[in-house]
């Protein structure tokens, strides 16, 4: 997660990304912190989110300390090369950015919530970084699973760029599309800071409070 080396900074080509591989990748079986199985399905009655805030370390744990959320895991996605290496999508040769996939109970989390954690806890202005972190890999996104989280998704994106403008930052550079096929992260990256709480974190937000799922 040290990347300050020069890095892509504009999106691959479909038909210039690696090729991958059919199988995925090795990872682990179980969540560290919740001890569930990691690839469990979705529980009747939850629900799934899946965000992209930079580092995928201290993303993952910020939605696993969230009272609500039933298991978290890191992994990549919007790119174009099926089951990718973290070598691969660090090249920036796969189109992936790092992602966190949240099941949560809607009942004790709502969607509005969650997406106030999303744009409080990272930098959605920045376009294809997150602080020293460089690359197409950290870019902002929000990958929504139906018309409901999309439309709730563009509503705080824009309610929030107003918020953002107002205090003196640029436009949210955020990309906002339908959930595509989520690629799990090898074994090591799984609750990698639960594993190794003294590790790297390079999430920090902005410090503008969002209007979004605020009861108020």
């Amino acid at each position: 997660m040290f990347s300050f080396l020069s890095k892509p900074a504009e999106m691959i080509r479909p038909e210039d990304a690696l090729p991958g591989r059919p199988d995925p990748i090795p990872t682990a079986e179980r969540h560290h912190v919740f001890d569930r199985p990691l690839s469990a399905p979705v529980p009747k009655g939850m629900a799934q989110a899946m965000v992209g805030m930079g580092c995928f370390w201290g993303v993952e744990r910020i939605f696993w300390k969230t009272p609500g959320v039933w298991l978290t895991r890191s992994g990549y996605a919007g790119g174009f090369t099926p089951n990718p290496t973290y070598d691969e999508v660090c090249s920036g040769r796969t189109g992936h950015t790092e992602v966190v996939h949240i099941v949560f109970d809607p009942a004790v989390l709502s969607y509005d919530d969650l997406l106030r954690l999303f744009w409080e806890g990272h930098d959605p202005t920045q376009g294809m970084r997150q602080g020293n972190d460089r690359g197409t890999q950290y870019r902002s996104a929000l990958y929504t699973y139906d018309a409901d989280q999309a439309a709730a998704a563009q509503a705080s994106r824009e309610a929030y760029n107003q918020t953002l403008c107002a205090a003196g930052y640029g436009a949210i550079t955020t990309e906002v599309a339908p959930a595509r096929e989520f690629f799990h992260a090898e074994e090591y990256h799984q609750q990698y800071l639960s594993k190794n709480p003294a590790g790297y974190c390079g999430i920090g937000g902005t410090g503008v409070t969002c209007p979004i799922g605020l009861n108020a």
